[in-house]
């Protein structure tokens, strides 16, 4: 890639920009060290491997590519097979360390048994027949975390000054991307450790079977702030929440967890009803500048006065509506008039409704990734959850939760979802 008529620097600006484009089209970091492997070959080497180290300095993940396809499995084969190579470890080491490339012009055809043992990773070495290499550190923000490795096999010569410039800018671009990978994949399993730390096992009240569920979505960039919560009141009534956070990874979940945390100190001994608990959130979220956005359903779930079974009063900040499963099969959509989310700086009063929940029927919350399957409309996601749970009356509220979430999911979602289900125990 080099001319003196000037179109080998056109080639390689062109080349560079592929690789920029090339790099950003993932945050996983598994998939950018593939395509950076991927990229060098056979432009700068044949067989090129990317090394990432663990967090104890150790040898990480790995990604590798060559040239040949066929040849890939001799590529696992040595690299699975080989005891120590002590040149290798010591440039690869050399490279970290200094931060700057190093070149081995030379590689020997027979490394020794202590590197090579007989049989088939000798015979994929053979195959490999590589002559030179060319370690280039990956380094991003002033920290080297792996080692890009560029080997030229057969009659191809060893890298000039001109390649190993390059494969140094190339590297430069793969280790930030690489970096931006690792850094948000490090937000991301923060993000599901504190959401996961925080929708806890239910309470089972008696009389009350109680079911929780919580599905990721599919791809890790979509961890959102759906929640779910249950608990008793010390006057026995049972509080049921679920709600969604606007947003989207770390700060959705660490919003998640302020507005939980409200939720529940504001209703655990207040003798306040659900509006009136959404109300004192609001200016909770208002009066510490929280700038939280969210759905929420708060209910109370009591006995009946007078009679048996429970009874349901709930009020929704812009959330689904409560789905009612009865002993029938039969599914009632307990809909009211729409009032606004929470964290939103529209006047108007909450209010509280009520229903009837009677002895062997299901209570269903749900968040919006269970409905809006495929993009579909919100009236039309909601008749097909009804769909799902018709003919369910019959299963444990945990069982319901699995075959609910089987019938209107039957593959993974581009949106979290949240499910709480509460039987009422006949009897």
């Amino acid at each position: 890639m080099s001319s003196d008529d000037g179109t080998g620097d056109v080639e390689r600006y062109r080349y560079l920009a592929e690789v920029t484009e090339s790099l950003t089209q993932s945050l996983d970091t598994g998939t950018t060290a593939d395509q950076l492997a991927r990229l060098v070959v056979p432009v700068l080497a044949d067989w090129a491997t990317v090394t990432l180290l663990a967090g104890d300095g150790a040898p990480g993940r790995s990604a590798r590519a060559h040239r040949d396809p066929r040849r890939l499995d001799d590529v696992d084969t040595y690299l699975a097979g080989r005891v120590t190579a002590p040149r290798d470890q010591a440039a690869l080491a050399s490279a970290l360390a200094s931060g700057e490339p190093v070149q081995l012009e030379r590689i020997e055809a027979d490394l020794g048994p202590e590197s090579l043992p007989q049989g088939p990773v000798r015979a994929a070495w053979e195959r490999l027949d590589p002559r030179s290499s060319l370690f280039v550190p990956l380094q991003a923000r002033g920290s080297g975390f792996g080692v890009l490795s560029l080997v030229r096999c057969g009659d191809r010569p060893p890298a000039g000054p001109a390649d190993v410039a390059l494969a140094v800018e190339v590297a430069r671009r793969g280790a930030l991307a690489l970096d931006n990978a690792r850094l948000y994949g490090r937000q991301l399993r923060a993000a599901e450790t504190l959401q996961h730390s925080l929708l806890t096992p239910p309470p089972q009240p008696p009389g009350l079977e109680v079911a929780v569920r919580y599905r990721p979505a599919v791809s890790q960039h979509l961890v959102g702030g759906d929640w779910y919560d249950a608990f008793p009141r010390p006057d026995g009534t049972t509080v049921l929440v679920i709600g969604d956070v606007a947003g989207h990874g770390v700060e959705a979940a660490a919003a998640m967890a302020q507005l939980r945390s409200a939720v529940r100190t504001l209703a655990y001994d207040s003798p306040d009803g659900p509006a009136r608990t959404l109300d004192r959130v609001d200016r909770v979220l208002a009066g510490l500048h929280v700038g939280t956005l969210a759905t929420a359903l708060v209910a109370h779930l009591a006995p009946a006065p007078g009679g048996s079974g429970r009874l349901l009063r709930w009020s929704s900040a812009g959330h689904l509506p409560p789905l009612v499963l009865g002993a029938d099969d039969a599914v009632r959509l307990l809909e009211t008039p729409p009032e606004r989310l929470l964290g939103t700086d529209e006047p108007g009063l909450r209010r509280d409704h009520e229903a009837a929940i009677a002895p062997g029927e299901t209570l269903v919350l749900v968040t919006d990734g269970l409905v809006e399957v495929g993009r579909q409309g919100i009236d039309e996601g909601l008749a097909a959850a009804a769909e799902a749970l018709s003919g369910l009356s019959g299963l444990a509220a945990d069982a319901l939760c699995d075959r609910l979430l089987t019938r209107a999911l039957p593959g993974r979602t581009d949106d979290d979802v949240a499910v709480l289900a509460v039987r009422v125990l006949p009897g």
